[in-house]
């Protein structure tokens, strides 16, 4: 489709005469919002009990229900003399928290369940564990007590009887953390054999962690449990009203999750899940009424701990306690509980808070970029010491400002990468870019003396990443281009040139091409820790475009020598990658000109939006691209030569320079059909609405309960259908010039607005029949360049336009119909 280029400042209507298109109605976007009415937010059903829980319903808030469970009964001991022998055992470590722990297996029988063993082969069987007894003993069979860190799935239980090994019995999907093993006929014997052949994965690894192994079948009261659902993923500080308890103090633990399949005795991440913590969030209830506000701390010492604001969807209360909590909770008696809550401490996005907004025919987009607009509030919070990522992500520069993070439940510390497709969400609709501006002055203000740029707060400023200064370049760009505050890009100039004239610059190799592994960056990661050398073509296409957007920058701040510079500089870069990392043979850019052909999704993509690539190879690489698409979106790379699961991982993070490319190369069909498949399934998977970290093989979550399914990173949907198909863009700081491109393919009508420093920009257009319509609204004081279809007839103010002709108009409302 050939279209029209006309220049305007002003709004653009359809002509009189005209029949309005369904574009032209009443906004009716704020049906779509996501984000809770207020701050208390309430669960909306119980999903499940066990044990002896009476009217459930009372955790709603519909009356009291009450938890009971009776003593359990002291545990077996093993005869004086017993050991244990192992195929391999951990060394000792500090356990994360800088308490000296041990994981042989003599751990595994000596009465203590704070204590356990761990194999030292991690993901490799089988893990074998031998006991010894002291002196035979006559058992019906055995109960394996594990840790929270991870339990043994499927293991056999061998005696030894009449002098020889046998199996006793065979568990296979286990999940219980304390698994009472019936043998299949008693026996007595003095050696007992445990092999284990898989385990699950937890974000402590894939190890075999067994606490004690109690020689009987232990029969504990069952723990009472009730599972509650908020409705979908939310963020804060949980609440409880206790109507009472019995005078034991006995103990409430919280396992949080933002899917089923994650949630069970431990929440499916939590941070001090870094410091070797039991997984959970514990609680003492008083006898009297009280309401209990999680907290970061503990009660006493290292006892009776929790670990304060949680992101979830799914909330497992149970009455129980851990044995290294006792005697100030105990695992038995009564609890009465009327009501939970959580106080949710995110950006409330109501529809009164949105600044812009997007609407069109198509219910399926809508909904996304809602969904999508709601997974960016889970991020945009006040940075808390007790909230952060606990590795070293605190810092007093950022302490009490409002940030985005990069996700809900972790790391919760605000990436660069992550605030360059954060922070266009963020503009798009609720905020004044303050959250992004907070993030990009304090890493610019950690700033290494090389000109290195950090990529987080993590590990105090240090984590060494290839990649993210240059989206700190493009993030501040795009900042000063949302918001006009050329002051910031002023303050930070020296930062700007300081990254690129001499870090860059120093990891430049011969062909003048980006090389990781010069300067000491061999060990870099990058925004996945990808294991990959030399001339990527993602990293050099990433500089293109920070090149690109540094010129913008210095030409807002009044050094057109620096832009002229690096725009030439940039223009040597892109001529170095087609010239070696150009594949012909594959029609597409190689993700590295070091180890093995492979083409990625990053590098191409960033690409062609940097307009190295032609319209040719821009149209093979997309091609290359859409060959492997799979059901849940595009995978980012063309084979598994890099990761394993490269054909089955998909990143809306790196999706989402693929969608740009594609709506701006034409192919808006394929780009909303890969935005239905990526943002559909996620939609549609547990825990629903809100936009995954990474998705792998099979649709999974990618870093099974570690993944975060709450991450703004994945949120790029938003800048793709405002800036793309409706087809508002910035052209200058503060949208001083705009651009209206609408990409429509097959849908029939959009609109939407735009917060801009002047404020409000407004497009709609439709497409019925032959006739296509556009009305855009400006403020006064701004210029813009409208692309509209060619057709046979256009018309500008009932006046006819030439063929490719363009027009400046100043203020007012004018009217551009194009007849096909």
């Amino acid at each position: 489709m050939k279209w029209l280029r006309a220049v305007l400042p002003v709004t653009v209507l359809v002509a009189s005469g005209v029949v309005a298109a369904p574009a032209e109605a009443a906004p009716g976007w704020q049906k779509y919002v996501v984000a809770p009415a207020s701050r208390d937010v309430r669960p909306v059903k119980v999903l499940s009990t066990t044990g002896d829980v009476t009217n459930p319903n009372g955790l709603l808030g519909r009356g009291v229900a009450t938890f009971k469970r009776q003593a359990p009964p002291p545990k077996p001991v093993w005869p004086a003399g017993t050991s244990a022998a192992a195929s391999s055992f951990h060394a000792p470590n500090n356990g994360g928290n800088g308490q000296p722990r041990t994981y042989d297996p003599g751990n595994a029988v000596d009465g203590n369940p704070e204590t356990f063993w761990n194999d030292d082969t991690i993901g490799a069987y089988p893990d074998v564990l031998t006991i010894t007894a002291g002196a035979p003993v006559a058992l019906p069979g055995v109960t394996v007590l594990s840790n929270v860190d991870g339990v043994p799935q499927d293991f056999t239980v061998e005696v030894l009887d009449a002098g020889a090994w046998r199996v006793a019995a065979s568990v296979t999907g286990n999940t219980a953390v304390q698994r009472a093993v019936a043998f299949d006929r008693p026996v007595t014997t003095a050696q007992v054999r445990i092999t284990v052949t898989k385990d699950q994965n937890t974000p402590s690894g894939e190890f075999s962690r067994v606490a004690e192994v109690w020689p009987g079948v232990v029969a504990d009261p069952p723990v009472p449990t009730a599972v509650v659902d908020f409705g979908k993923v939310v963020a804060g500080y949980p609440k409880i009203a206790f109507a009472g308890a019995s005078a034991n103090r006995p103990g409430i633990r919280l396992a949080f999750s933002e899917t089923l399949q994650y949630l069970g005795e431990r929440s499916d991440f939590t941070r001090s899940d870094f410091s070797g913590g039991p997984g959970t969030d514990q609680f003492a209830v008083p006898a009297t009424p009280t309401v209990w506000r999680d907290t970061k701390g503990c009660a006493a010492g290292t006892q009776v701990c929790a670990d304060g604001l949680h992101g979830f969807r799914y909330l497992r209360i149970s009455l129980d306690a851990l044995a290294s909590d006792a005697p100030l909770a105990q695992p038995s008696g009564e609890v009465r509980i009327s009501g939970v809550s959580l106080d949710f401490t995110p950006f409330l996005g109501t529809p009164s808070t949105y600044r812009g907004w997007f609407e069109s025919s198509d219910d399926e987009l809508n909904r996304y970029w809602y969904a999508a607009s709601y997974t960016n509030e889970l991020g945009m919070d006040t940075f808390r010491e007790s909230d952060v990522d606990p590795r070293g992500a605190f810092s007093p520069s950022l302490d009490g400002k409002l940030v985005l993070h990069d996700g809900a439940k972790r790391d919760r510390d605000p990436y660069v990468g992550d605030v360059a497709v954060s922070g266009l969400t963020q503009y798009l609709t609720h905020q004044d870019g303050t959250a992004a501006r907070n993030v990009l002055a304090d890493l610019a203000d950690h700033q290494r003396a090389d000109g290195w740029i950090p990529p987080a707060s993590i590990n105090d400023y240090t984590l060494p990443l290839f990649d993210y200064p240059l989206w700190w370049v493009t993030s501040s760009w795009d900042y000063v281009l949302y918001t006009g505050d050329t002051a910031y890009a002023a303050s930070y100039y020296s930062h700007l040139v300081k990254t690129l004239d001499s870090w860059y610059p120093s990891v430049t190799d011969s062909r003048g091409l980006l090389a990781k592994g010069l300067n000491g960056t061999g060990g870099y990661g990058d925004y996945a820790f990808l294991p990959r050398t030399g001339e990527v073509t993602y990293y050099n296409a990433l500089y293109v475009r920070a090149l690109q957007g540094a010129a913008g920058l210095a030409r807002a701040t009044g050094h057109p020598a620096d832009a002229d510079r690096w725009l030439a500089r940039a223009s040597a870069v892109s001529a170095a990658v087609n010239q070696y990392l150009w594949d012909p043979a594959a029609g597409a850019y190689l993700d590295s000109a070091t180890g093995a052909v492979r083409h990625g999704q990053d590098g191409n993509s960033h690409a062609i939006l940097a307009g190295i690539a032609s319209p040719v190879q821009a149209t093979s690489a997309l091609a290359r691209l859409a060959a492997g698409a799979l059901p849940y979106g595009n995978p980012f790379m063309d084979n598994d030569t890099l990761v394993g699961d490269g054909t089955k991982r998909v990143y809306a993070f790196t999706s989402f320079p693929e969608l740009q490319a594609r709506f701006r190369s034409g192919q808006t069909a394929s780009a909303i059909d890969q935005i239905k498949r990526m943002y559909g399934w996620m939609a549609t998977h547990d825990p629903g609405i809100t936009a995954w970290e990474g998705i792998g093989e099979g649709g999974s979550h990618y870093e099974q309960g570690y993944t975060s399914a709450a991450h703004g990173w994945s949120t790029g949907v938003v800048p793709a259908l405002t800036n793309e198909l409706l087809g508002v863009s910035p052209a200058s700081p503060g949208f001083a010039t705009w651009t209206v491109a609408p990409h429509p393919g097959s849908v029939s009508w959009a609109r939407g607005a735009v917060p801009t420093p002047k404020g409000e920009l407004s497009a709609s257009w439709s497409q019925q029949g032959s006739v296509f319509s556009l009305t855009v609204s400006a403020p006064r004081g701004t210029s813009g360049s409208l692309v509209v279809p060619s057709g046979k007839l256009v018309l500008l103010d009932g006046r006819p336009l030439r063929a490719g002709g363009a027009l400046a108009v100043s203020g007012g409302t004018h009217t551009v119909l194009v007849v096909r």
